[in-house]
């Protein structure tokens, strides 16, 4: 079904959100077509979608060309500039794939099941990724099932070693009462802190040096002081660590290449 098509029902002229995927040579980029009280259009390239920002006013066949618009406006940056789009590139996992996170290797393994119906994964010996695969499954339907598998697995592994390095940080810097310490493989941001003193972690962080970790920790813990980001609080981030700059720096360059 073409993108027109696929979007004429959802096309009201009501405020409202659709979203949908534009499939092009080895892309699938998600797309986002936001309706809302403006009196212009505005297309920009976000982090997990391309945005179509329309007016709400507008009849039905006038939000049609705007979006006609648009998706020749996404072919021709995926053709001009692929890179800026890397992000959307479907991920293909190999069987025998050699997965390095920090300090460790991993192997990916897949065990192909006639009579399976989902996908399970888990950690067998000397770093074996193993996974159970419905037979028949395409790379593309099972790229995000094992990205997501992959960050639980890893994470899970990881996590004793990480819990401990929160408690350390804490002790040396904060002596605050953290309740519990949890891997994620969150997008949106590095790290949360929550109230009740529970300390969130991205499992993306694994794939950066200690010192990066240790920066989300401390910038963390140090909302068990300040939960704002005031002066006060970059204040405590920079009593534990002075050159924290440098940290934020290294994720701006490099954060968007740490993926599973």
């Amino acid at each position: 079904m073409g993108l027109l098509s696929s979007l004429r029902k959802q096309i009201q002229p009501a405020p409202g959100k659709a979203n949908y995927v534009l499939e092009h040579q080895d892309f699938r980029v998600p797309v986002t077509v936001i309706r809302e009280a403006r009196s212009n259009s505005r297309v920009s390239l976000g982090k997990t979608s391309a945005i179509l920002r329309i007016s709400s006013f507008m009849n039905t066949g006038d939000q049609e060309v705007q979006i006609r618009t648009f998706r020749q406006w996404i072919l021709d940056q995926l053709d001009k500039f692929p890179d800026r789009y890397d992000r959307f590139k479907p991920k293909i996992y190999r069987h025998g794939q050699i997965l390095e996170v920090g300090d460790r290797r991993y192997v990916i393994r897949f065990i192909y099941e006639s009579d399976r119906q989902t996908v399970t994964g888990k950690l067998g010996s000397d770093r074996n990724l193993v996974f159970k695969v419905p037979f028949g499954a395409s790379d593309l339907q099972l790229g995000p099932v094992i990205e997501k598998l992959l960050s639980r697995i890893v994470g899970a592994d990881f996590l004793p070693e990480v819990t401990q390095r929160v408690h350390d940080l804490n002790a040396r810097y904060f002596q605050k009462t953290v309740k519990a310490v949890h891997l994620k493989y969150n997008h949106s941001n590095w790290g949360s802190c929550s109230s009740k003193g529970n300390i969130n972690l991205s499992t993306r962080l694994l794939f950066a040096p200690a010192f990066i970790l240790d920066y989300v920790i401390i910038h963390e813990l140090a909302h068990l002081v300040e939960m704002n980001h005031s002066d006060r609080f970059w204040k405590q981030v920079s009593r534990a660590m002075p050159d924290y700059q440098k940290a934020e720096r290294w994720l701006k360059k490099h954060g968007s290449n740490m993926n599973y």
